[in-house]
């Protein structure tokens, strides 16, 4: 294998998600489901708006043609509707979300109506169309309508809609568990331990807070010493793990073990190295487990190796057990701040810092360098070969801050 040339992106991407399914659903409060994603279309249970409602505060009338004066019958509040008829020459006073009154056709807005002793008067314009302030029934959805499809993603408006269309609960994949071990000789836990000829180990925390960037259950193991016998005995540490996802040790130097551990424990390798910088040596195996199958992630060990190949492959591969629709990041084009060289015959990732209208690549783009992964908040992709490209040039960029990680 060692001599198979490395595999495209896209193409690694399609193998992994095609290892896996959405985890089983489960039905959660709607508050409790905030961050997953739908495991079923979801119809609303109810229409709405339910009544004809009034979008201002005003004075409801049966005809907005005239310049009045009407005589003033009553009041329509928001959840206190007016239990009579408005007939012609009449109004009632009405408030903004309030049912509109039988009989009413058109609501004028106060300010454009002058009121005294109980009389409206129009002194402004009257509404053009008549219905132009009043919000039909069912507007927004009607009953048995679908209000949101499968693999979509729940956040603060999908719950207000979901509860506005009577439901309760919502159906969603179950949570995936993930462990998250980094290995090397080198590699300390305490930082504030850490001895000149070692290393903290932040690739653990950085992939546990990548992950919890989703709802996932997950949990460290490590770091792990170098030897196949201790990175059998962390994978067999977390027996229940939907994902194991290693960092380090999955190269091809003497002490890269994590693909003769895991073909030890009994694990199948799907694939392994990936055509881009940083992260070509990824790899994908997945091992039987109970009634289901654990998928095994090797990350490289320089850290922002780990960092790229986890949004580009642990990400997206947790997003489609939970059951997203669309579970890759999303690209969008950006114009470059600075001119960019011709590029080589590999695909790479420049960290790089985007203000909303240029991009910069960091001066520092070596695969160790965090401080410049850090004051990132976008990946220029950089295909194979790309001609020389000059200031003010689009790219295509993913977005890592402001929401883009998850």
């Amino acid at each position: 294998m060692n001599n198979v040339p490395p595999m495209p992106l896209e193409e690694a991407q399609a193998r992994l998600l095609a290892l896996v399914e959405p985890l089983p659903m489960e039905h959660v409060d709607v508050e409790g489901a905030i961050g997953r994603y739908l495991a079923e279309a979801v119809q609303a249970r109810r229409t709405h708006p339910s009544a004809d409602l009034s979008a201002m505060d005003g004075y409801a009338v049966t005809d907005a043609n005239l310049s009045g004066p009407w005589r003033v019958v009553g009041e329509s509040a928001a959840g206190h509707p007016f239990s009579g008829t408005v007939g012609p020459g009449e109004a009632v006073r009405i408030s903004t979300g309030a049912v509109l009154p039988a009989g009413a056709k058109a609501v004028i807005l106060q300010e454009d109506v002058a009121c005294a002793n109980q009389q409206v008067t129009l002194t402004g314009e009257a509404p053009e169309p008549f219905h132009k302030h009043i919000r039909a029934c069912g507007l927004d959805f009607c009953q048995g309508d679908e209000v949101m499809a499968a693999g979509i993603r729940i956040g603060p408006a999908q719950a207000a809609l979901a509860i506005a269309a009577g439901h309760k609960h919502l159906p969603v994949s179950r949570r995936p568990r993930v462990a998250v071990i980094d290995s090397g000789d080198e590699l300390v836990r305490d930082p504030e331990t850490c001895q000149p000829h070692q290393i903290p180990a932040s690739n653990g925390a950085m992939l546990m807070t990548m992950a919890h960037a989703l709802p996932v259950e997950a949990e460290r193991v490590g770091p792990v010493i170098d030897t196949t016998e201790a990175l059998i005995g962390a994978f067999e540490t977390v027996p229940m793990a939907d994902v194991i996802v290693t960092s380090g040790g999955a190269s091809v130097g003497d002490h890269d073990l994590v693909r003769p551990a895991l073909e030890a424990w009994g694990a199948t390798l799907d694939f392994w190295r990936v055509g881009i910088k940083p992260g070509k040596p990824i790899l994908v195996a997945s091992r039987a487990c109970g009634t289901g199958r654990q998928l095994i992630v090797g990350l490289p060990g320089n850290p922002v190796s780990s960092f790229v190949t986890g949004y580009h492959f642990l990400l997206p591969l947790l997003r489609k057990l939970l059951g997203a629709r669309d579970p890759l990041p999303l690209r969008f084009p950006a114009r470059l701040g600075v001119p960019l060289r011709a590029h080589g015959g590999r695909r790479e990732f420049l960290r790089a810092s985007w203000d909303g209208h240029r991009v910069v690549p960091q001066a520092t783009q070596d695969s160790g360098a965090l401080a410049a992964l850090a004051a990132s908040n976008v990946l220029i992709d950089r295909p194979a070969f790309a001609p020389a490209a000059a200031e003010g040039e689009e790219v295509l960029v993913y977005l890592l801050q402001n929401g883009g990680i998850a």
